[in-house]
C-alpha cells in the first residue's frame, strides 16, 4: 500500500527497479542505445530481460515507494547501468579520433553526414569507421556478451545496494584514455603516409613558391589517402576487433571484478 492510497503488485515494482539499471545501459550502450532504436525497443528489451533477471534473482521490493532510501537506489541502479554501457562507448570513440586525423590530412573533413548512431553530424570517414566496428561488434556478439554482464552484475552489485567503489571510477576515468590511444593507432598507417605527403609538398611548395597548393595539394592527398585506406584496411579492420575486444574486457573487469 502506497502513501497515496494506491496498491500495486510487488512483482512489478521489482521488475520496474530491475529495468532502471537494464534501460540505463541500453541508453548509453553502442548498438542498443543508436538513435534509430525506438524507445519502445528498449523497453520492451529491458522488461524482457528484467523478468529474466528476477527468475535468477529475487529482488526484494522496497517497502515504501516514494522514500528517500528508494530514489537513492534507483540512482545507484541507474548510475551502474550508465557506466557499462559507458565503458563500450569510450572504446567505439577511438574510430572517430582516427577519422580526425586521417579525414583532416586529406581534407575530407568538411564532408560531414548525420551519424545514425548519435544523431549528429560527423565526417564521413567517421561514420564509414563506426558503421564497421559496429559490424564487428555485432558479428564478435558483443551485444549478447552485454546482456550477459548486466545480468551477472546483479550476482556481485544486488539492487539496492549498486554503488560504485572509487576503484572502479578510477578505472573508467583511465580507460577513457584508451579512445585516443585506439585512435592514434587506428590511424597510425594511413596518417603516416599523408604526413610524408604533405611534407613533400610543402617543400615543393618552398621551392616553387608559384605553385598552386591547392590545385596540387588537395587531390593529392584525397588520392593517396583513399589508396591507402584501402590497402591498410585489412589491417586496421584487425584492430577494430582488437578495441570490441578491450572494450568488452573493461566492462566485464568493471563488472567481475577481473
Amino acid at each position: 500500500m502506497l502513501g497515496f492510497g494506491l496498491s500495486i503488485e510487488p512483482q512489478l515494482w521489482a521488475l520496474i527497479f530491475v529495468m532502471v539499471r537494464i534501460g540505463a545501459a541500453f541508453v548509453v550502450a553502442p548498438v542498443f542505445g543508436a538513435v534509430g532504436v525506438p524507445l519502445q525497443v528498449r523497453v520492451v528489451l529491458s522488461g524482457a530481460i528484467g523478468i529474466l533477471v528476477l527468475g535468477a534473482h529475487p529482488v526484494a521490493t522496497p517497502p515504501t515507494v516514494f522514500s528517500l532510501a528508494t530514489f537513492i537506489s534507483v540512482m545507484g541502479e541507474a548510475l551502474v547501468g550508465f557506466s557499462l554501457g559507458f565503458v563500450l562507448q569510450i572504446a567505439f570513440a577511438g574510430p572517430l579520433v582516427a577519422s580526425e586525423l586521417i579525414g583532416g590530412s586529406m581534407g575530407l573533413n568538411f564532408a560531414a553526414t548525420v551519424d545514425p548512431l548519435n544523431g549528429r553530424s560527423t565526417p564521413a570517414l567517421g561514420q564509414f569507421f563506426t558503421v564497421m566496428l559496429t559490424l564487428l561488434f555485432l558479428s564478435m556478439d558483443g551485444h549478447l556478451v552485454l546482456v550477459d554482464l548486466l545480468v551477472k552484475s546483479y550476482d556481485v552489485m544486488p539492487p539496492g545496494a549498486a554503488w560504485l567503489a572509487p576503484a572502479q571510477l578510477k578505472s573508467i576515468a583511465l580507460f577513457g584514455g584508451y579512445a585516443f590511444i585506439a585512435g592514434l593507432l587506428l590511424a597510425l598507417p594511413v596518417g603516416f603516409l599523408l604526413l610524408c605527403l604533405n611534407m613533400v609538398v610543402g617543400m615543393m611548395s618552398r621551392a616553387a613558391p608559384a605553385l598552386n597548393l591547392f590545385a596540387v595539394g588537395i587531390p593529392a592527398s584525397v588520392t593517396v589517402g583513399v589508396i591507402a585506406l584501402a590497402i591498410a584496411f585489412p589491417a586496421m579492420g584487425d584492430y577494430m576487433q582488437v578495441i570490441v575486444r578491450e572494450g568488452l574486457a573493461a566492462t566485464s573487469s568493471l563488472v567481475l571484478g577481473r
